[in-house]
């Protein structure tokens, strides 16, 4: 059984691969999902990493339905991967109404080649996972990374094996809510990997802050921030003038 270790900092990478971890995936800002990794992240870790390491793709929080400059924002993080020599990447793309974005997923998957591909979770979005799981395969996505459209894949722990059951050539890999005293759940159903981030806070500061930075307001899953144009030009007018 694969385990694959959702790392957000070189230090979690370098946990994941002295705990005897198989694979690592890399990405940023595990509070809203994750998100692409820099690339001085990227240089790093191909420096003290030595196992398989895959680089989510995904430029900002929020839905999965991206514009064309976000489109081509993943295109080019894809590239730089493959020129990198990474293992694979984790992306994923779906219409406005949560069906996936045929086209553009694909164009994706042959963008990644000859690097390995798996399709994340919004996966657990779709209407219609069968169908989904389907269409997928016929990409040549090798992984769908899923919590079995549920909080926790415990919870979706049926949905994930009855995905298992249907899948040709993907290996359905359950990730959401893994921990020391569950895996065995999964270990016991014959599944092929498994995903987790195993992460804990830890102490960073010798005081609290008094003003904070963090916007959970600005967190949502239906809509995302853009900066108002009307708004940008009445301040450049104010102070212009």
């Amino acid at each position: 059984m694969i385990v694959e270790v959702c790392a957000n900092s070189i230090e979690s990478a370098i946990n994941a691969q002295s705990a005897g971890a198989d694979r690592i995936e890399l990405c940023a800002e595990l509070a809203v999902g994750g998100l692409t990794p820099s690339s001085g992240f990227l240089k790093l870790v191909k420096e003290y990493i030595s196992i398989p390491v895959n680089v989510l793709i995904r430029p900002r929080s929020g839905d999965f339905s991206y514009s064309d400059y976000e489109f081509q924002i993943m295109k080019n993080d894809i590239q730089r991967c493959v020129d990198m020599g990474f293992n694979g990447v984790v992306a994923g793309v779906l219409q406005r109404d949560c069906t996936l974005d045929v086209v553009r997923t694909q164009e994706l998957v042959d963008l990644a080649k000859p690097l390995e591909f798996t399709f994340h979770r919004a996966f657990d979005w779709v209407a219609d996972p069968w169908e989904t799981l389907v269409q997928l395969e016929s990409m040549g996505v090798q992984t769908i990374l899923s919590s079995g459209q549920q909080p926790s894949s415990l919870k979706g722990i049926d949905t994930l094996m009855q995905l298992q059951e249907q899948a040709a050539n993907c290996t359905i890999m359950p990730g959401g809510g893994v921990r020391p005293n569950n895996v065995n759940n999964f270990k016991s159903k014959g599944f092929k990997a498994i995903h987790l981030s195993g992460v804990q806070f830890q102490k960073n500061l010798e005081v609290v802050p008094v003003i904070p930075m963090s916007s959970p307001g600005f967190l949502k899953d239906d809509e995302i921030l853009i900066s108002n144009l009307d708004i940008l030009k009445e301040v450049v007018r104010i102070v212009k003038e």
